[in-house]
């Protein structure tokens, strides 16, 4: 697992169409907001939760092997003890990508990814992790530690 700087942009910037597994509905949850936002950052959400029909306009699907598309990347919103299934269909689909999100660390799942062909990411939010690679964070006053006198070109604003 390589999560520095350069890694990170790549994924973000070679990777658009997103998996959110266990993204929920109601808008006060962490998942909602990170989808929100990559869906106004240009990204395809793709909501995979069996609870729903549809969140954030997107249709819903029960599982990863449900998806009719090519996924880049599976983030996922469980519990560590969650992803190791998870990890098995993001390899079965053919995703680029495990992202596991803020608190979410499941090494074995990870390793497993990892020798399947996949990059993998823990402990890490996509949403946050986009605002302070591509810009977003610095309006807000917030110290992102990439020091850059130069916007980034791949910016849409």
């Amino acid at each position: 697992m390589r999560d520095d700087i350069e890694t990170l942009r790549r994924i973000l910037r070679e990777n658009k169409v997103i998996a959110m597994v266990g993204l929920s509905a109601d808008w006060y949850r962490p998942s909602y907001f990170a989808a929100k936002y990559l869906l106004e950052h240009g990204y395809t959400v793709i909501p995979v939760n069996p609870k729903h029909a549809e969140i954030l306009g997107q249709r819903c699907y029960k599982s990863l092997r449900d998806i009719p598309v090519k996924v880049d990347v599976v983030d996922v919103f469980r519990k560590t003890e969650d992803v190791m299934p998870i990890a098995q269909d993001a390899i079965a689909i053919g995703a680029r990508v495990l992202w596991q999100q803020i608190g979410v660390k499941n090494a074995a799942a990870a390793r497993k990814a990892e020798a399947a062909g996949l990059a993998t990411v823990m402990d890490r939010c996509m949403k946050i992790e986009h605002g302070r690679l591509f810009g977003g964070l610095s309006w807000a006053g917030v110290n992102t530690g990439v020091i850059s006198a130069k916007r980034p070109r791949w910016l849409a604003y």
